[in-house]
């Protein structure tokens, strides 16, 4: 080969070097956040992480590959709720998935441009996160926690198990008190014949203060309604109960896995799942304004057989046939 035609040979090859190259990296990585308002080591916060990330990676997102996912657990306090949220807000993420009211509100108060797609919201509305369920309209949107109506069901197998129950501590989260939570079970409390009282905590000295003095009358139970405080802090309310024999009703599965006497809830892993496809959807440029909050599509009903038996209560039949789970 002459001199010449090697060097344009040379010349040829290298100009399509950088082509080659840049085709052989990897796609420009999303990022996507996430606040979980529960301790890293959390065993239900991880179960519905993992629920989250195995459906992104069932969409085509795989952290490390074309996804960054930067994960903050704040716990339940307020202040490293807003810490946490103001340091991811300042990554500028593509997108946030946020667990509960506690971590959308201060995410809100970060960012109004950054897309969150939120998971157990109790009222999105009411709590002026978006402007309807149907047309979010601004840069947020996601799951509900529930329905209203179930929590009269609450009450329903709270009396159904346990009759005799005459009074009942409906435990809220102060900073988010679950008005039509509340509003459902006092609409049928008159036909169950029961006295209702609020009893609304910020944190896990007042929870302990206000079950034990409650528990000092008889023909008491208990029912606790959906929050994020609560969840942070379930071994300690499902202990409290047992200590004091009171018959309670639970708003999800896992306070029933550690010892809880019957709950009923949504799914919430199932909901961690399709909010993954929510952040798909947001990723591929859809805009939250227009994607309509959606309410839980599962529920579930779960009894704890050998928690009634230490109360010296027998389920009835009636309620364990509807039973999804009973653990005995």
């Amino acid at each position: 080969m002459r001199r010449r035609e090697f060097i344009s040979l040379i010349g040829s090859a290298a100009a399509t070097w950088p082509l080659v190259a840049r085709a052989q990296q990897p796609e420009q990585a999303r990022r996507i956040g996430v606040l979980v308002p529960l301790a890293a080591d959390d065993p239900e916060g991880k179960a519905r992480q993992a629920a989250f990330l195995q459906e992104l990676q069932q969409l085509g997102w795989a952290d490390g590959r074309n996804v960054r996912i930067d994960t903050r657990w704040a716990g339940a306090k307020a202040d490293d709720i807003h810490k946490h949220a103001t340091e991811l807000a300042a990554l500028g993420p593509d997108v946030i998935l946020a667990h509960g009211t506690s971590t959308v509100r201060p995410l809100l108060q970060a960012t109004r441009t950054v897309p969150i797609v939120f998971v157990n919201v109790i009222d999105p509305v009411g709590a002026a996160i978006v402007d309807s369920l149907a047309r979010p309209g601004g840069n947020a949107t996601g799951f509900i926690q529930f329905e209203y109506g179930i929590s009269g069901k609450w009450l329903e197998l709270l009396k159904e198990i346990a009759p005799g129950v005459r009074r009942v501590a409906v435990l809220r989260d102060a900073a988010n008190s679950g008005t039509g939570q509340f509003g459902a079970l006092q609409s049928v409390a008159p036909s169950m014949d029961v006295e209702l009282r609020p009893v609304n905590v910020r944190e896990a000295s007042e929870i302990e203060r206000t079950i034990t003095a409650f528990a000092r009358s008889p023909n008491g139970g208990l029912i606790q309604t959906g929050s994020s405080l609560a969840t942070a802090h379930r071994q300690l309310i499902v202990t409290l109960a047992a200590r004091y024999k009171l018959p309670a009703v639970y708003s999800t599965r896992f306070f029933v896995k550690g010892g809880g006497l019957i709950s009923y809830g949504a799914d919430f892993i199932d909901q961690y799942r399709r909010a993954a496809g929510y952040v798909d959807r947001i990723l591929k440029g859809e805009k939250p304004a227009d994607m309509p909050v959606q309410a839980p599509t599962k529920y579930e009903l779960v009894v704890n057989l050998k928690t009634a038996k230490a109360l010296g209560l027998t389920v009835p039949a009636s309620v364990l046939t509807r039973a999804d789970e009973v653990i005995e």
